[in-house]
Formats: structure tokens, C-alpha cells, sequence
């Protein structure tokens, strides 16, 4: 059983990846912006809470040396904590708003990432996930067959794109762990208004898969529910 600490878990798909961990019999780490939110979050699945926001440096690192006091190490970091950024047209897109996304959802992640190193080289099978979406696949959205194809999404399917890259780097740079990008899929959520075609718990299988892989598992690859997906 597993030590693993989920980005951005008090609602959506993060609570629901917690609380199907938790079923399992692992330890998991809940983690919000909002102490209260997520304390509450936490207790409901049986979770354990960490204050964590993902844009704040400071915010990050005191979750990580609370988690060394309180565990030595991680065995699962799943970096699921993530904006839409403004509903607007690529043409009216700003720098500024660009920036807002992507300090979530790129930075945020490399924040937390580096943060957590040393915790998860603790542990004998570090695994970490990346959540990211078919609208940063350049396969998919090039695919007229695909609803991503159809989507303009400016900031955040590039934020996802980047996500997918950092996923193949970091799994480079680190061969003893499995680092791995998930799609969730268009799962009903706050982040689209809750208009997704997926439950939660759909959306979710990719990424409870990949992080209780085994130690000799996939490293660097994208998935979604169903398997192996274009970068």
C-alpha cells in the first residue's frame, strides 16, 4: 500500500481518485488551497489533509516538509491540480490570462514535482501523475474523428501540452521513477461547468491505474481509460 499525495483533491476528480485509493487500503494525502475545504474533503473519504496551493512556493514547500515529518517519504505524487483559464476565443486571449493557467497548471506541477523529489527517491517504487487532456494531445486535436478537434482552447490545451512534455523530461531525467501523463476523458466537473459526458469515477480510472502501477510498470507514456494515447 501506498504513501500518495493528489494536487487540487477537495472536489472533482481529485476527491473522487482519493477516495477510490482509500478504498484500496492506501494512504492518501487530500490536498486544497482552502484548509477547511479540504479538511472536510478529507474526512469524508478517511483521507489524510495537507494545506497545498500549487501556485504558491512557500505553500508548497511546508507540505512538503510536513510529509517528511509525518511519513519519511511518497510513493505517489498526482499532479491533478488545474484551471480552464477564461471561456474566450484564441483571438481575445491575453498574455496575462495565459500566464494565470499556466502558473496552475504547468508551474503549479513543477513546483510540487521538485518539491517532492526527495520524498518520493524514499520510496522503493516512486510513481508520479500527470493529469493531463486530450485537448493538449497534438494527435488528437489534429483528428477531425475527435470532439477535441473542434474545441479552441488556447491556454489550457497548451498548458496540457506542456504537461504532456514535462511528463516525457522528468521520465528521462529520472529512470527510477514512473512518471506518466493521464487524460481523464470529458468528465463531468466544476472545470467544464459539470457538462462532461463522464462520471467522475469514468474519469478517473486512468489515473488510479497508473499510479498503482508496480515498480517495473510504463514510464513516459500517455493514457487514457482505455490505453496507450497520442502525445
Amino acid at each position: 500500500m501506498t504513501i500518495t499525495l493528489i494536487t487540487g483533491s477537495n472536489t472533482g476528480l481529485g476527491f473522487e481518485a482519493a477516495r477510490r485509493l482509500v478504498a484500496l487500503g492506501h494512504t492518501v494525502y487530500l490536498t486544497a488551497r482552502d484548509a477547511e475545504k479540504g479538511r472536510v474533503a478529507a474526512a469524508a473519504l478517511g483521507a489524510r489533509f495537507v494545506q497545498l496551493d500549487v501556485t504558491d512556493h512557500a505553500s508548497v514547500t511546508r507540505a512538503a516538509a510536513e510529509l517528511q515529518r509525518l511519513e519519511g517519504k511518497l510513493d505517489v505524487l498526482i499532479n491533478n491540480a488545474g484551471i480552464a483559464g477564461p471561456d474566450t476565443s484564441p483571438a481575445e486571449v491575453t498574455a496575462a490570462e495565459a500566464r494565470t493557467v499556466f502558473d496552475t497548471n504547468v508551474f503549479g506541477a513543477m513546483r510540487v514535482t521538485q518539491a517532492m523529489l526527495p520524498l518520493l527517491n524514499e520510496s522503493t517504487a516512486p510513481v508520479i501523475v500527470n493529469v493531463s487532456s486530450g485537448l493538449g494531445s497534438f494527435g488528437i486535436v489534429t483528428d477531425s474523428a475527435r470532439m477535441e478537434s473542434r474545441y479552441p482552447s488556447l491556454s489550457y490545451s497548451a498548458s496540457k501540452a506542456a504537461i504532456s512534455m514535462l511528463t516525457v523530461q522528468y521520465a528521462k531525467a529520472f529512470p527510477g521513477l514512473r512518471v506518466n501523463a493521464v487524460d481523464p476523458g470529458y468528465t463531468s466537473t466544476a472545470l467544464n461547468g459539470h457538462n462532461g459526458t463522464q462520471t467522475v469515477t469514468e474519469g478517473t480510472d486512468a489515473m488510479v491505474r497508473l499510479a498503482t502501477i508496480s515498480r517495473d510498470g510504463p514510464t513516459g507514456t500517455f493514457h487514457d481509460a482505455s490505453g496507450p494515447i497520442p502525445w
